[in-house]
């Protein structure tokens, strides 16, 4: 693929908008993939911790 300037790249042949749109969505995608499990990893920690400390008082 060749373009003449870097807005016609960025136009991709008029099909611009799907084009970056689907990126786009794709990418956030793949980082909901990464941070959610990492959130309910540390989430889980933490209600285990205070589960613990709970029982450790009684």
């Amino acid at each position: 693929m060749s373009f003449e300037s870097f807005s016609d790249f960025l136009a991709m042949g008029k099909h611009g908008l799907y084009v970056w749109t689907a990126f786009g969505v794709s990418l956030a995608v793949l980082a909901l993939n990464v941070v959610l499990p990492i959130l309910a990893r540390r989430r889980y920690l933490q209600d285990e911790a205070r589960r613990l400390r709970r029982e450790g008082k009684q």
